[in-house]
């Protein structure tokens, strides 16, 4: 009976080691569950060796949203641009995207949407965020309404000028186009070429047609054009083309500048040959800080906005330009609200440190009261806060295709190679065929 007894408590004992030994094993599959479920994979495409500034921003995010929250891992993978590029197409194509990525706007983006693979982010934005950004940011990364990236960079194009040219010919900053074309008309007369241009490069005269078309027609003329909801023959944009053609006719431009790069046209603007340059605020650097660039000439470069066109619909604080890369969220992904968590922190973080620590406008609105910067950065930083709208890049907007034909008229219409009718016509045929193939 003992024995028996012995037995049976060696049994129980043995069950209940083994019934300890289940539910801990599943405590451990259920912990690797939840720890699984709180790792958010991100891909990015800024390595240590080629964007190091960046690269540290990120890393120090990172490390700072996995400190306040201790159940979250971010894994990481960077890869340079292209090699990105690339592995976007793969990883889309057997929809294992990682949970967050990043992506460019408009026609990149667009893909990814349809497929389904973008996560929509209205509700981040809607918690808190959508008053951090300038304005017209986001809705680069908007698709029928629906929001589907959080743009991190952001770049504007103002008119540089440099100050000891219009100081020399007693030349004040423009507010209206008729005081630019005086502007144009003196410096012409005195051989100086009022605006360095290098349209070999046909994006950088687009620019030029881009700022015309808003002043005369308006924020949303050229917009409604090519997401077919206008007509690229609207009177504004022919009225744009004919104001390009009016500049070259008043020797607006270096000489020579349909044949130029953007570098070679650039030069004639550094060498102190050209009074003005419209460019992106990616130059700002050699403005600033960028001391292969001698002193005295960045001490003696200012900017100025767009001025309004008499009798425009166009408002002064609107600028052309368009926002970097971007992040998304995976529509798939097991950790979705986490990730969008995530997002929303990064966006925050990269905010408050992009420009002083690598010389980048973010998306989001900067205080300038409270970062180190050069007077130019302040400067624009401050005009970006008050930005009314911000219309991105024409090519950017446009298919690969019809981005083609957009830019081969660009640099017809400088060549004065086309009227201003046809080139506006020639669009719409494009658009229209692009329109009947989707």
């Amino acid at each position: 009976m003992v024995k028996k007894t012995h037995t049976l408590m060696l049994v129980l004992v043995l069950l209940l080691i083994g019934a300890l030994a289940g539910c801990s094993g599943s405590d451990k599959a259920g912990n690797e569950s939840d720890s699984k479920d709180k790792t958010i994979t991100f891909m990015h495409l800024w390595p240590a060796g080629s964007s190091k500034q960046q690269n540290l921003i990120v890393t120090d995010i990172i490390k700072q949203y996995e400190a306040e929250n201790k159940d979250v891992k971010i894994k990481v993978e960077v890869l340079e641009n292209e090699q990105y590029k690339n592995k976007m197409k793969v990883l889309s194509s057997s929809n294992e995207l990682p949970d967050v990525g990043f992506t460019w706007a408009a026609g990149y983006m667009t893909p990814f949407v349809k497929g389904g693979l973008f996560a929509e982010l209205d509700d981040v934005l809607d918690d808190g965020l959508k008053d951090s950004f300038v304005s017209g940011t986001t809705e680069a990364y908007a698709l029928e309404g629906k929001t589907y990236g959080l743009p991190l960079e952001l770049n504007i194009a103002p008119i540089y000028y440099n100050k000891e040219i219009f100081k020399k010919y007693n030349l004040e900053v423009p507010q209206t186009y008729e005081e630019f074309q005086k502007i144009v008309k003196t410096l012409a007369a005195k051989g100086v070429a009022p605006i360095a241009l290098g349209n070999k490069d046909r994006w950088t005269g687009s620019l030029w047609y881009m700022y015309l078309a808003d002043r005369i027609g308006g924020t949303e003329v050229l917009n409604k054009a090519i997401d077919r909801t206008g007509s690229f023959e609207d009177p504004a944009l022919i009225t744009a083309a004919e104001e390009i053609q009016s500049l070259v006719k008043a020797n607006a431009f270096n000489k020579g500048f349909n044949g130029m790069s953007n570098d070679e046209g650039k030069a004639e603007f550094y060498n102190g040959n050209a009074a003005m340059y419209l460019m992106g605020t990616w130059e700002l650097p050699n403005f600033t800080t960028n001391e292969e660039i001698p002193q005295e000439f960045r001490d003696n470069i200012g900017f100025f906005k767009f001025p309004v066109y008499e009798g425009g619909k166009g408002e002064l604080d609107s600028w052309v330009g368009g926002p970097g890369v971007g992040m998304f969220v995976s529509e798939n992904s097991e950790v979705k609200e986490e990730s969008k968590k995530f997002v929303k922190y990064f966006v925050e973080k990269w905010g408050e440190q992009a420009v002083e620590k690598a010389g980048i406008i973010p998306a989001t609105k900067v205080d300038t009261a409270s970062v180190d910067l050069p007077p130019l950065y302040i400067d624009v930083l401050n005009e970006l806060n008050k930005a009314s709208n911000l219309t991105l890049f024409a090519d950017v907007q446009m298919s690969a295709s019809v981005a083609e034909t957009h830019l081969n008229l660009i640099q017809s219409l400088y060549g004065n190679e086309v009227k201003p009718k046809d080139f506006a016509k020639q669009h719409e045929d494009a658009l229209k065929a692009e329109e009947g193939n989707n």
